[in-house]
């Protein structure tokens, strides 16, 4: 409920305070003007900003200032009882109004102007008449829109300049604005802004008068026919001021998204369609990938760089060292998998909401089924699957990511990350498999909680160490033996001598007493990109769990798997092709 308090602004009578409560009320000016007029409550459904709002009469000769005051920190301790010290703590916003305007033939604007920025809180001024009833309705909608919508958020009359956080939000606004990422409003983005911020689309001639007004109040506001962030950094700050519209400062508000247990997050097509628009619209060099100055200027609407140095060794970059396309996409998707509420976050600084018009962010995420129904159903609607990889100290899992990334042993330590993603082809499909290289200490609950926290495990150990397939052993006994995760056995650095592991059993032989297929050769230490043949087989594992354990001898299922990976990359790959000369 607001709370509108009239008061004389200097110790006078018959300024006409009552009458304009009562020519408001009655739509007609009183022949009787009692001495105070009664506390009264507008609706809400009659008032612009469907408040209830309370208007007291304050009458000299009836209450002191004193009775004034109690009546003020009265309504705070009814309305927020928490917080006795609110009235002392708020700037209360004033609106200085001229009365009886009937009575004489010039504007008094010239003098209250000088009033008006000597006392920084008066909000604005408002020339009536309770007579006439003349901006008898504009004055109670003013002093509304002073409480719901304050300056005090966008401007700094004392420094005459917009406060930091104002700056950070229409600059923010301008780059969402900005579609085509030239730094400038064209008449469709402009259009685009109006609509999202103002909810009031312009005709081509209110394009040209908004234009004109920034070119006469600003010399670089204007550039090929466009607004620049100053001009229309301007041009919102008056709107806002002047129209009162509803413009409130907030932290950006993101949606809860509830994740039932043995569920995952994914993003949609829609969602993947606006971060390629996004991805296209920064890729101003158009060799699809993004430098360094191009992420920078991708995220100038972020309160932060969300991204660290350690992304390079987590997504495909090229031979710059840039992240591509490909790595772009895949860095969201683990984003979404990893922590669904932070890229929510980060979808909502780049306007998904407001550029798709949906109602939140959320409804750029796939929250998959429970796992144990794709079990049960012996199929999977998912789209990314994630293999943890497990191995003693120094056993080759770093060297393991890195070539899913087509990359060799150059990693650098100091940026080095615990993931690595990318997509796979299984059957035609296109899925994405995210490895996540567990430390040599990691201990997990229990037998479920290791099944519920992976697809598919990942067993490194180092032919030439004797001491390293000991420890993939016990994992494996301890941990999957017993559990539905299917498991694979990866002979790291191949491509040195194989020594006899110290178990009593080899890794030929441990793997066909529990039924997994044969130990695969791998090595990172080449000169030629690596292949993925073993990557297509981990999502393979992952995505049909249930013909993980096979007979060994059995080669139809990797043949199958192999083939299809093989065939659609290729065709990925010219697909690929033809969209890059697309675009």
């Amino acid at each position: 409920i607001l709370h509108l308090y009239f008061l004389p602004c200097v110790h006078t009578a018959k300024v006409g305070k009552t009458s304009l409560i009562m020519s408001l009320v009655s739509e007609e000016f009183p022949d009787e003007v009692p001495l105070r007029a009664e506390e009264i409550t507008i609706p809400a459904d009659v008032t612009p900003e469907r408040v209830p709002t309370h208007i007291v009469d304050y009458s000299e000769e009836k209450n002191s200032n004193s009775v004034l005051m109690n009546n003020i920190h009265h309504f705070f301790d009814l309305v927020i009882p928490m917080c006795s010290l609110f009235f002392l703590l708020i700037r209360v916003p004033l609106i200085l109004v001229g009365n009886k305007s009937d009575l004489v033939e010039h504007s008094s604007m010239e003098t209250i102007l000088p009033i008006m920025n000597q006392y920084q809180d008066i909000e604005t001024c408002v020339e009536c008449s309770a007579k006439n009833l003349k901006n008898i309705s504009e004055l109670f909608y003013y002093a509304q829109k002073a409480v719901l919508h304050p300056t005090g958020p966008l401007y700094c009359p004392e420094e005459k300049e917009m406060k930091p956080s104002c700056v950070k939000a229409l600059t923010r606004i301008f780059k969402v604005s900005d579609l085509d990422n030239d730094g400038i409003l064209n008449d469709n983005e402009l259009n685009f802004f109006q609509r999202t911020c103002f909810n009031t689309p312009l005709a081509p001639q209110a394009l040209e008068d908004v234009k004109n007004v920034v070119r006469r109040n600003m010399t670089d506001g204007v550039q090929d026919n466009g607004l620049t962030l100053k001009g229309q950094s301007t041009f919102s700050l008056r709107f806002s001021l002047g129209m009162r519209q509803n413009i409130r400062l907030l932290d950006y508000s993101f949606p809860r998204v509830k994740i039932p247990p043995d569920c995952t997050t994914e993003l949609n097509h829609n969602a993947y369609l606006f971060l390629q628009s996004v991805f296209d619209k920064h890729d101003k060099d158009r060799d699809c990938a993004l430098s360094p100055e191009e992420v920078k200027d991708l995220f100038k609407v972020f309160p932060y760089m969300p991204w660290g140095p350690d992304v390079n060794n987590t997504v495909c970059t090229n031979d710059k060292g840039w992240i591509t396309y490909q790595g772009y996409l895949s860095q969201w998707t683990l984003t979404t998998y990893l922590d669904v509420q932070r890229s929510l976050e980060y979808l909502g600084y780049l306007g998904y909401s407001i550029i798709y018009e949906q109602e939140s962010q959320a409804a750029a995420m796939t929250v998959t089924r429970n796992k144990r129904i794709d079990l049960q159903k012996k199929q999977t609607q998912r789209s990314v699957f994630r293999c943890n990889v497990v191995g003693s100290q120094g056993s080759g899992k770093s060297g393991f990511l890195q070539a899913f990334l087509g990359r060799s042993l150059t990693i650098r330590e100091d940026h080095k990350s615990l993931y690595a993603i990318s997509t796979t082809y299984v059957y035609g499909q296109e899925k994405y498999l995210l490895l996540h290289e567990l430390m040599p200490e990691f201990d997990f609950l229990g037998p479920d909680e290791a099944d519920l926290s992976c697809d598919v495990v990942c067993l490194v150990y180092d032919v030439n160490n004797p001491q390293s397939f000991e420890y993939c052993a016990k994992v494996y006994k301890k941990h999957f033996m017993d559990s539905k995760t299917p498991c694979m056995l990866i002979a790291a650095k191949s491509d040195l001598h194989e020594i006899r592991q110290h178990y009593s059993l080899t890794p030929l032989e441990f793997c066909r007493r529990h039924k997994l297929h044969p130990p695969q050769p791998f090595t990172c230490n080449t000169s030629d990109v690596p292949i993925k043949d073993l990557y297509t087989k981990l999502t393979t594992m992952a995505m049909y769990p249930h013909l993980a354990q096979v007979d060994s001898k059995n080669s139809t299922f990797w043949l199958r798997a192999s083939l299809g990976a093989t065939v659609f990359a290729v065709l990925g790959f010219a697909m690929y092709r033809a969209l890059l000369k697309q675009r």
